[in-house]
């Protein structure tokens, strides 16, 4: 296969100018950022419907609103204007009204109103929360999801059984299988189904019975049931395994919207998700991993063509894993991301003879759609610019920014850009890394240095503004910061993503010790005696780890990690996780749980560490961050536990936030400032 790079000449018209500010931002103007979603295209291309959340301190919430923008960036509205959560935009067919989501009559509903944001009406009033919804291509039909005991399969069911369950004294929960929760949520045995409604109102139907989870509740797509564009065939997403904690194998089946026998048309063990139909109808294209058992796998492009029943591979030989997938409007190609180095890149495939060209680099875009045949419509972040919409004209290469919401908010302040750099980590591999200065830098004077290290493990630093580790914050008091890819890490081919299972504390440990020599020694404005360190999940056990080691350090902190493999193994939602990680499960002869548990490493802890867990993650439950303070408190390091009862894997409630960040810039403030040193 041949990847042919087309020559970009990028116009780019920043969402926000540099920006000329002196101040350091703070947590208020952080956090109180317009948080914009993916857009939506009407059926005419004209006009782009996208959702902008925002949080309120004060309040300790959040509200979600519809906007509107025309193709061109003018014409700026806000459709919904009542203080909820408004979501899940939706056209009509001909474009007069967006359907969507909102909690405003108590629970999650279907709602429509007019563009102008007048008329608003309520379409459905049914038990229970809607998670998700679409709506049928002629307007007739509407796919949502609901939660439900499995055994049910009327409204009247529905109702009796949960009021049954919430009002019974007894709170004991009795379970008899895996998976019994997730993420932060015990499933008191209810499934996710796939329910059709009329857009008259009737009563639903459950197209997706039984227990089974359609789509899936984990490691699905963002588009994981649809209709067939004549509407006469729905294309959905689950896994029927009998244990999905120990299961990837969710795959893609077809069913008409009456009812029937669902047809299975994924052939891989592994992960299958995101089913898109061609404009005419004629294929699925489909994101498919090829290993069962494993979350990180190479995503490929595959394609099933609905007249032949036959599946072959778009992106045989490509080096990355795709991303989103959309259709051109001719049918002949698909545009498709792709985490690459840092950020996240536009491709396209030809069905005719697999040729796969470069069609946008070096931007971090999602959500990408048509407004026309030659003009794509995405979301893009920077790491000194929160989400805007960005239009990208696929005959001129002019990039050019739609929305421009958090520009006034933001002049004020001294945003950073950051340095790449590459050094030689372990095994002599090239590894990337990313470096930025505080605001307000002198030349020749030395700053204290934070080295962030990403969670996943295979995840990836980007060019982002991150809501939660954001790069500005942590630089804002007047610390360098620092952050590298190292060994695991996503956007460098799928041999080097590989390379951390069954090796947690070896190959990127090895890259994370080198980075920080890297930097010391080539960048001369850091203090080398005044280093911290910080990480959240899989970089939350890193720091574990480099607690059992000698290293630079003056302070840790310590956000939802790993301490102990084995207890990890038995208390987390998903088993199938550890047991690709670690090599099988803990009794099993090749494992590695004992080998990279920093447990076993607690004798040599002396690096002041701040530790901080959620009390509702389930994915690593908080027990695993108390154990790693027990063994901290014993041997007299300085450390603090920071708890958080109400949240989960992360910390999202704004007042928790505010707390968060006030905690750890103090902890930081203790160890790296120089009247503490």
């Amino acid at each position: 296969m041949k990847i042919f790079v087309t020559n970009l000449t990028i116009l780019l018209v920043s969402a926000v100018s540099l920006f000329a500010g002196n101040n350091p931002i703070k947590f208020e103007d952080f956090f109180c950022v317009n948080r914009l979603g993916i857009p939506l295209v009407s059926p005419d291309g004209q006009r782009i419907a996208f959702t902008v959340n925002k949080a309120n301190i004060d309040e300790n919430n959040y509200t979600t609103q519809i906007w509107l923008v025309d193709r061109n960036g003018n014409d700026l509205s806000q459709v919904t204007k009542d203080a909820s959560a408004n979501t899940n935009p939706v056209f009509s067919a001909d474009g007069k009204n967006i359907y969507f989501l909102s909690n405003r009559s108590g629970s999650n509903q279907i709602w429509n109103i007019s563009l102008s944001g007048s008329d608003v009406k309520q379409i459905t009033n049914l038990y229970g929360e809607i998670d998700s919804f679409i709506l049928s291509p002629k307007n007739d039909h509407f796919i949502f999801v609901r939660k439900v005991l499995p055994d049910c399969d009327n409204e009247e069911c529905i109702k009796r059984q949960d009021e049954i369950q919430k009002n019974n004294l007894v709170k004991a929960r009795t379970i008899d299988a895996l998976m019994y929760r997730y993420w932060d949520t015990w499933l008191e045995g209810h499934f996710s189904h796939l329910f059709l409604l009329s857009s008259t109102g009737k009563i639903p139907k459950d197209l997706t019975p039984g227990p089974y989870h359609a789509p899936p509740i984990d490691l699905g797509s963002s588009h994981d049931y649809t209709f067939s564009p004549d509407g006469k065939e729905i294309c959905y997403v689950t896994n029927t395994d009998d244990v999905i904690a120990t299961s990837t194998n969710n795959d893609i089946f077809v069913i008409p919207p009456e009812g029937g026998k669902p047809l299975l048309i994924s052939q891989s063990p592994g992960n299958d998700n995101n089913p898109n139909y061609s404009p005419d109808g004629t294929y699925i294209a489909y994101s498919s991993m090829a290993r069962a058992g494993f979350e990180a796998d190479r995503k490929r492009i595959m394609l099933y063509n609905r007249i032949t029943k036959e599946t072959r591979e778009l992106t045989t030989g490509f080096k990355f894993s795709a991303g989103e997938l959309i259709w051109s409007p001719n049918g002949n190609e698909l545009f498709f991301t792709a985490e690459e180095a840092g950020n996240h890149s536009i491709y396209k495939v030809s069905l005719e003879d697999n040729k796969i060209y470069t069609v946008l680099k070096g931007h971090n875009v999602s959500g990408i759609n048509f407004l026309d045949s030659h003009t794509l419509v995405f979301a893009k972040q920077t790491s000194r610019m929160p989400t805007e919409i960005f239009s990208y004209d696929l005959k001129n290469h002019n990039l050019k920014a739609l929305t421009h919401f958090n520009e006034e908010q933001l002049k004020d302040f001294d945003l950073p850009g950051y340095e790449e750099f590459w050094f030689l980590g372990a095994q002599g591999d090239s590894i990337q890394g990313f470096i930025m200065k505080p605001p307000q830098f002198e030349e020749g004077k030395k700053y204290p240095a934070i080295q962030l290290i990403h969670g996943g493990p295979q995840g990836m630093w980007s060019n982002e503004w991150h809501y939660r580790w954001n790069y500005q914050m942590f630089a804002a008091p007047g610390y360098v910061v620092y952050y590298i890819n190292f060994h695991g890490s996503t956007g460098y081919g799928q041999k080097f993503t590989d390379s951390i299972s069954k090796h947690w504390g070896d190959l990127p440990y090895e890259d994370i010790v080198k980075a920080t020599e890297y930097v010391i020694k080539h960048y001369d404005y850091i203090y080398p005696d005044r280093l911290g360190a910080a990480g959240a999940s899989y970089g939350s056990f890193m720091i574990n780890w480099i607690a059992g080691h000698d290293n630079p350090y003056k302070c840790l902190i310590s956000h939802d990690g790993v301490y102990d493999q084995v207890s990890m193994w038995g208390s987390t939602d998903e088993l199938w996780f550890p047991e690709w990680e670690m090599g099988g499960v803990p009794w099993q002869a090749g494992s590695v749980y004992g080998k990279w548990s920093p447990s076993r490493l607690a004798a040599n802890f002396k690096t002041p560490t701040l530790i901080i867990h959620g009390e509702n993650d389930y994915r690593i439950p908080y027990t695993q961050g108390l154990q790693f303070f027990t063994a901290l408190q014993r041997q007299g390091v300085p450390s603090r536990l920071l708890f958080f009862p109400d949240e989960n894997h992360f910390v999202k409630k704004p007042k928790n936030a505010q707390f968060w960040w006030k905690n750890v810039y103090n902890w930081l403030k203790t160890y790296l400032q120089a009247e503490n040193n």
